[in-house]
Order: C-alpha cells, then sequence, then structure tokens
C-alpha cells in the first residue's frame, strides 16, 4: 500500500494529478468527437501548430498562453480556408499548414540560449510544476469546454452522422465545424502549458479510442474516456515516481498503452461474442 500511496502523499505530486485529471475531463469532451470525426491528424497539427505563437511570446517576454491561442487560431483559420479547395484535399491542406508552422516555431526558438531546454517544455511540459493558478485554469477552461459541447451537442452528432442531413435541419454543419475546431483549440491551449503538447495530444486520442470500442452511446464514450484518462495520469505519475521516468510522457505512453490493451480485449471479446460485440462504426447518433 506505501509502494501505491506514498507518492500522492507529497503536495507536487497531488497538484499534478488534479491537473492531469482536469486535461483527461476537457480532452474527454473534445477528443470523442475528433476520434468519431477522424480528425486526429488535424488534432497534431493543432497541438504543434502552435510553437511558432509561443516561441514568439518566450523571445517577446509576452504571454505564453495568448501567443498559443493566436498561433492555434491562425492554423485553424488556414486548415479551414485551404479545406474549402477542391484541388487539395483536407489531409494535403493539414500536413502542409503543420510542417510550415512547426518549422517556423523550431527557427524562432533556435534564436533562445536555451534552444532544447524551450523545445523540451513545448513537447512535454512540466506537469510536476503545476501551481494553483494553472489549476484554476484548466477549471475555467473544463467549464466553458462542457458549456460549449452541451449547446454544440445536437449539431456535433449531426456533423459526425450525416453532415448533409444536418443542413436539412438548419443545424448549420460549416458553424458546427467552426466551433468543434474552436473546442479543439481551447482544449490544447489551455492544457499544453502544463502537460506539454505530446500529453495534450495522448489524452485527446488514445482514451476516446479506446472507449469507442466498448461503448455505443456518445456520453458513454465520453465517461470511459475521462475514467481511463484519470487512471493513465494516476499510473503515469505513479511509475514515473518509481522509476524515475518523465512524468508528462510517462502519463502520455500509459494512455497509450491502455488503448492497444483495449484494443486486444476488443478482438478477443470479438470472437467470443461477435453478435454482441459493438461495432465503434456504429456508434449510436442519439445521446
Amino acid at each position: 500500500m506505501d509502494w501505491l500511496v506514498l507518492p500522492f502523499e507529497v503536495s507536487f505530486v497531488q497538484r499534478a494529478l488534479l491537473a492531469g485529471v482536469l486535461v483527461s475531463l476537457i480532452c474527454a469532451l473534445v477528443g470523442t468527437w475528433v476520434v468519431l470525426r477522424g480528425m486526429a491528424f488535424l488534432g497534431d497539427a493543432m497541438s504543434h501548430g502552435m510553437l511558432p505563437g509561443v516561441a514568439l511570446a518566450s523571445v517577446l517576454g509576452g504571454d505564453l498562453l495568448l501567443g498559443a491561442a493566436l498561433s492555434a487560431g491562425a492554423m485553424a483559420t488556414g486548415v479551414t480556408a485551404l479545406g474549402r479547395s477542391r484541388r487539395l484535399s483536407r489531409d494535403t491542406a493539414i500536413g502542409l499548414l503543420f510542417v510550415g508552422m512547426l518549422s517556423v516555431g523550431v527557427i524562432i526558438v533556435s534564436h533562445s540560449d536555451s534552444f532544447a531546454v524551450d523545445l523540451t517544455g513545448f513537447l512535454f511540459g512540466d506537469v510536476l510544476a503545476v501551481t494553483g493558478s494553472d489549476l484554476v485554469r484548466l477549471a475555467v477552461a473544463l467549464v466553458i469546454t462542457g458549456v460549449l459541447a452541451l449547446a454544440g451537442h445536437r449539431s456535433f452528432v449531426a456533423l459526425a452522422f450525416d453532415p448533409r442531413k444536418a443542413r436539412t435541419w438548419g443545424l448549420r454543419p460549416g458553424a458546427a465545424h467552426a466551433l468543434l475546431l474552436g473546442l479543439v483549440t481551447l482544449a490544447i491551449v489551455a492544457s499544453f502549458h502544463v502537460v506539454g503538447t505530446l500529453l495534450v495530444f495522448g489524452l485527446l486520442i488514445a482514451p476516446p479510442a479506446a472507449a469507442v470500442l466498448w461503448a455505443r452511446r456518445i456520453p458513454a464514450i465520453m465517461f470511459g474516456a475521462a475514467l481511463l484518462g484519470a487512471f493513465a495520469t494516476a499510473a503515469g505519475l505513479l511509475i514515473s515516481w518509481h522509476w524515475g521516468t518523465a512524468a508528462g510522457a510517462t502519463i502520455a505512453a500509459t494512455s497509450v498503452a491502455l488503448f492497444f490493451l483495449s484494443a486486444l480485449c476488443a478482438a478477443l471479446r470479438d470472437r467470443v461474442r461477435p453478435a454482441i460485440a459493438p461495432d465503434p462504426r456504429k456508434v449510436e447518433s442519439t445521446a
């Protein structure tokens, strides 16, 4: 029991655990739609496309969150604009902006005296250095995310399963897509400074992807993703404490490992009870 409990008696580990749980809740609400709509590549691009704004804010001594928000907003705008082209696929547009934004960010960071440290901090964050103000920001971001996700739920469902029918219902799929991009941006911007882009992307994709193999209703997927994300946070912190590994990367690796474990168990379940097994491609469109 001491092996399990002792690490969480330390104050900075407690704050890291709470921060990870808050990020898990945010990512469960947003990541479910990212997984259902096949937007994983966009999420990865958005998380790394913030680097130019963060790097510029760091070099000029400005607010990192503001720089991240502006850069992520520019990324989202660019993806939306290029995605309207009939000659370029959406993946091509995302890939071009991903490489371009990341390259510009690395060039800006390379002018600093602590190039490796700054880039490492952006990618991996420092979840063990979470402060009380960081927790407040995450809590506010969770409330905003919850309100927007609830308000746009019906439109998101229609957008994910039948965009053409959404137009006939007057749900404006274009506006729903823009709102979803805004939620992805909010989740990444609110969390990256605390846990880094690697952990944000890991919790945004892996837990919902694991949950969708077992649940057929969207609220159930979100609930399962939140539980898996919180468990990955606790387990990752525990492993990091005893093995001396990087906390953020360990949490991200744990969340991915949980996905593969879930996929393996789902495959075994499908062999035993193929008629009962839920198909992740047939997630119910009702709440």
